[in-house]
């Protein structure tokens, strides 16, 4: 495992733990399995593990397996604060002492506003003091260091690196959002201000290895040196030596194994020209193919009317990417099939998820694309008899 400096000059680990896509069962992650996976990161150099209060029962589990571990020293804990649920100053205790208590401890290395996307919302908490808060924190030593994470443009992101002086910060980065978001101008902004920068989605949510076209996959695949196409996304990462660390949701052994097999080799700069070119023919696949940028992160959920917004996403990428039956079936079986359906008609245009989407992503209008992509008069036909099927 490598490691780079925070701004205290301590080591971190360039790979991180991202904790908000465990395995679930029946509802509830697999603790079990998801602290094999935890162990097997540790064990192999990782020392950042990422939450957040909002990821559904993440904290609590890495709480239980930092404990039976004993392990609370070794490793450096990020979660972060619902700020947008913060309505008056005394929000700001609450939700600061449940997470401690589900992480089992009674301090945070790495602490973020999460989703602060402006300066408005920034200036919105410190109107309910926050500085004032942050401040007798870190005193307490209950908060070792600052940040946000960031979805929004660069010229936001700029402005909120110069709003406070923060001790990290978080963004959204990988080769298909170069110049998307924050991108490579904001990511050297926060470098040349002395922040280390913390990256999450380096893959899209898996898209850049479970989703690619079968162009880009046939890129990947003639490609030397043969790697993995998890491989080529974190290395372009690791590529920019103003990276710090680079978040991965891990939920399986060999991811973790492979990972950490990448960040032991993947050098700042050690991209070479030859090594760059494959990029370009990648994108060119993915963006003749990708019809709704969604990474699948969730924050979307849940909807209302239970629409499974990443699923109609998902399967609507793939009827251009792959085939339009292959996206069909998966539609009809993940959304329809089911005894509780949440297929894309099912919108009540209440525009709840737009609010939080990190994507920007128009949720309605594309909701209605799915409608009219598959929901046609074949599907209400077999929508009709699903209960029929499901009896059998």
């Amino acid at each position: 495992m490598q490691y780079r400096k925070n701004k205290e000059g301590q080591d971190v680990s360039v790979l991180g733990f991202g904790c908000m896509r465990f395995t679930r069962k029946n509802g509830q992650i697999d603790q079990e399995k998801a602290e094999r996976e935890l162990e097997k990161a540790l064990e192999m150099g990782v020392n950042y593990f990422d939450t957040a209060y909002v990821y559904p029962g993440s904290e609590v589990c890495l709480g239980k397996f930092v404990a039976s571990h004993g392990c609370r020293e070794k490793i450096n804990i990020a979660t972060k604060l619902p700020q947008y649920r913060v309505k008056k100053t005394g929000d700001l205790e609450k939700f600061f002492s449940e997470e401690l208590e589900r992480l089992q401890t009674d301090y945070v290395d790495y602490y973020l506003m999460h989703m602060l996307n402006d300066v408005k919302s920034w200036q919105r908490l410190c109107d309910l003091g926050i500085r004032e808060w942050i401040e007798g924190k870190k005193k307490e030593g209950k908060i070792r260091r600052i940040g946000f994470s960031f979805h929004g443009g660069t010229e936001q992101f700029k402005a909120l690196i110069d709003a406070y002086d923060w001790d990290f910060c978080q963004m959204q980065f990988n080769y298909m959002d170069e110049h998307a978001q924050a991108g490579i101008e904001g990511l050297r902004y926060a470098n040349a201000k002395g922040l280390p920068v913390i990256i999450m989605e380096p893959l899209r949510g898996g898209r850049l290895v479970n989703a690619l076209p079968k162009d880009a996959q046939a890129a990947i695949e003639k490609k030397e040196p043969k790697r993995s196409a998890a491989d080529w996304g974190l290395r372009w990462v690791w590529n920019h030596p103003e990276v710090t660390v680079v978040l991965s949701g891990m939920n399986d052994i060999a991811q973790v194994e492979e990972n950490c097999r990448i960040a032991s080799e993947a050098l700042p700069g050690h991209l070479t020209e030859e090594d760059m070119a494959p990029y370009d023919e990648i994108l060119k696949a993915i963006h003749g193919k990708t019809m709704v940028g969604c990474t699948g992160c969730g924050y979307c959920q849940p909807c209302p009317r239970g629409v499974n917004i990443p699923t109609c996403f998902a399967n609507y990428n793939a009827s251009y990417a792959d085939s339009y039956m292959s996206g069909f079936r998966e539609y009809f079986m993940c959304t329809t099939l089911r005894k509780d359906r949440s297929n894309a008609s099912l919108c009540i245009e209440c525009g709840k998820c737009e609010k939080v989407c990190p994507q920007g992503i128009e949720i309605r209008k594309e909701l209605k694309n799915v409608v009219k992509r598959f929901e046609t008069p074949i599907y209400k036909i077999a929508a009709w008899g699903a209960p029929l099927i499901m009896k059998y």
